[in-house]
């Protein structure tokens, strides 16, 4: 019969006193209730294993144990129970309703450039020689200033000739007009001196004839003035068309034309693109910028944003979307927009690179 000393005994009642009951309010993940149990197995295996060996343990011996333990254990619950109460705060701050936050804005960025929507090349009507250059590149003009002349002498000639075949056609008229005074004066005579059987028929007849014939003369006549009328204005436009003016007010971006240089008639500039100088308005700059198309459901005309140039970074300035383009760019995903400028900053110029921001709220809709 196994006889189990008292030391033994009270050790064994001790190890049992120290067994880890899963608490009831908590619940303790399988990884650490498998190290609770290593340890605890492994004190009793070292335990008993000492006791085979009839190895003396001493009460303080238990109590260091026992200790131990007690310690291990308040480790391994100490996470769970504050868990339970963190979760347990959770679920009461959970329950109280809360209000609304901000709504976050959505920010759409793009970049473009700065535009004149207001510019203008100037051409040559005519082909001829240049004879003077009355402006200068950067100078302002307006609208109707002379800014080239070219030599006009033959066309000069022609308004010369247009304007001597109109005294001509004048005093053609002024001619016919008293052969038809004439004309109606003998055929009246003649009209009275038949009634009379002054005359006879035939002669009635011819007189009548000459004076249809007279009034056909005069309206041909003034044909002829009217026609000489407009040979002269053809003329004259084209004389003033060697005078090439300013057709807007604004600023000379760019001038090709020097004294003495041949230009190219108007249909062949364009073909060859080569313009003899360009005006912009610069009081009507705006700026057209790409953004991705995947925004064209935030965007809308009248949505404003702020926009910086790379030229003038620390000078910001507002601006509002003016127009979208009606198609999106297949090459680069991105929609074109014009935007209105609102107080630019001095020394604003064309083509000068801009990058900008455009804020709606999440909650607002594109028109």
């Amino acid at each position: 019969m196994n006889m189990i000393p008292e030391n033994d005994r009270k050790l064994l009642e001790t190890l049992k006193s120290l067994s880890l009951e899963p608490s009831l309010q908590t619940q303790e993940s399988p990884d650490k209730r498998s190290r609770r149990l290593l340890y605890g197995a492994g004190f009793i295996a070292l335990l008993i294993s000492a006791v085979g060996a009839g190895t003396f343990i001493w009460p303080d011996d238990i109590n260091r144990v026992k200790e131990g333990l007690s310690q291990r254990w308040l480790s391994q619950k100490a996470e769970p129970i504050l868990a339970v109460e963190t979760a347990g705060e959770n679920d009461a701050s959970s329950s109280i309703p809360r209000k609304p936050g901000p709504v976050a804005a959505r920010e759409i960025t793009g970049s473009g450039y700065v535009v004149a929507s207001n510019a203008v090349s100037v051409y040559s009507k005519y082909e001829g020689q240049i004879r003077s250059v009355s402006v200068e590149i950067g100078q302002r003009v307006e609208a109707g200033q002379t800014l080239i002349v070219l030599d006009d002498s033959t066309s000069h000639l022609e308004l010369e000739q247009a304007q001597s075949d109109k005294i001509s056609a004048r005093l053609t008229l002024e001619a016919k007009r008293i052969e038809l005074d004439q004309a109606e004066a003998n055929f009246l005579r003649s009209e009275t001196l038949a009634d009379k059987q002054a005359v006879s028929k035939e002669d009635l007849l011819q007189a009548r004839t000459t004076y249809n014939s007279a009034n056909n003369a005069l309206a041909q006549a003034q044909q002829s003035l009217a026609k000489a009328d407009l040979d002269v204005k053809i003329a004259q436009d084209k004389v003033d068309d060697f005078v090439l003016r300013a057709p807007i007010s604004g600023t000379v971006t760019e001038l090709n034309a020097h004294t003495g240089d041949m230009v190219l008639s108007r249909s062949d500039s364009v073909r060859e693109n080569q313009k003899l100088l360009a005006i912009t308005d610069t009081t009507t700059l705006v700026i057209d910028a790409d953004v991705a198309e995947t925004n064209i459901g935030a965007i809308a005309i009248g949505l404003a944003g702020e926009a910086v140039l790379d030229g003038l970074p620390d000078r910001p300035f507002a601006v509002q979307i003016q127009r979208i383009a009606p198609v999106a760019s297949l090459e680069k995903g991105t929609v074109t927009l014009r935007l209105k400028l609102q107080d630019p900053p001095g020394g604003i110029r064309p083509n000068m690179a801009a990058r900008i921001r455009l804020a709606q709220s999440a909650g607002e809709k594109s028109q």
